[in-house]
């Protein structure tokens, strides 16, 4: 990784940028960087912080596995500092928790904004959270050694952090609800076959492979991508008529912007 002033460095998480790319990296190798909700704060942070000049945004993490999920902490009695435990949590309104949920789920929601392309580089444990956090990005490259799992069903829960739309997207409702349902893993070679994985390349060509995917993004004009993400992430709310229709009002803006006639 090229050696760059983070914007930020706090709670497990850093953004640096680097002109139109921007690097998030979970910092927390030694607890195969387990989530809390300080971590997830901070990631919101992120998203909040990034420059109007990033295009991609890589997301990656310290050591050999990107994150083995939530935290344990989080049910035990006491908690983490300074955080009520989500033992109180559940204690709690029904209306608190709600909108405790929905606070948590932003670190998980601005990777799919239209004005940026998200990639994430996973290797090793991707569990629980950490899945949901690679299922979040647009894109995912995936080391050899990754195992992506859904564990949350083993310990009475569901999973809460977004990651169930993506995942039923990209590899259907019966294979979702399996993955889901059984907790198993989900190797490199059934991740690509699936969808779950772009790319599967060796675990030290990871970090390469990431940044080679965000050039080849940045080769075509932004504005032409932002439309295109736009187009395909609605593709599959809309009829083929409403498609249609949309492709027609897009290229229309791209013809007059390109004919300097934009409004």
């Amino acid at each position: 990784m090229t050696s760059l002033d983070p914007v930020f460095d706090k709670d497990g998480v850093r953004l640096t940028v680097d002109d139109a790319v921007a690097t998030v990296t979970l910092t927390n190798p030694a607890k195969r960087n387990a989530q809390s909700p300080a971590l997830w704060r901070a990631l919101t942070e992120a998203g909040r912080a990034l420059p109007g000049s990033v295009r991609v945004v890589v997301l990656r993490g310290e050591g050999k596995s990107f994150s083995a999920g939530l935290d344990r902490q989080a049910f035990a009695p006491e908690g983490f500092d300074g955080e009520p435990s989500f033992l109180d949590m559940a204690r709690g309104p029904e209306a608190e928790l709600d909108a405790t949920i929905a606070e948590y789920q932003e670190a998980f929601t601005w990777w799919r904004r239209n004005d940026i392309v998200s990639i994430a580089t996973v290797q090793g444990h991707a569990i629980g959270a950490g899945f949901q956090l690679a299922l979040a990005c647009d894109l995912r490259i995936a080391a050899e050694d990754v195992q992506f799992a859904m564990r949350e069903t083993s310990l009475g829960l569901v999973p809460d952090l977004t990651g169930t739309h993506p995942l039923v997207n990209l590899v259907g409702y019966a294979r979702a609800l399996e993955i889901c349902a059984t907790g198993r893993f989900v190797h490199a070679e059934e991740a690509e076959r699936t969808g779950l994985a772009n790319l599967v390349v060796p675990v030290d060509q990871l970090d390469a492979a990431g940044r080679d995917l965000a050039a080849a993004l940045l080769a075509a004009p932004r504005d032409a991508v932002v439309e295109t993400k736009a187009l395909l992430s609605g593709a599959l709310s809309r009829t083929y008529e409403e498609q249609r229709t949309a492709e027609r009002a897009a290229q229309g803006r791209r013809l007059r912007d390109l004919a300097g006639l934009a409004d």
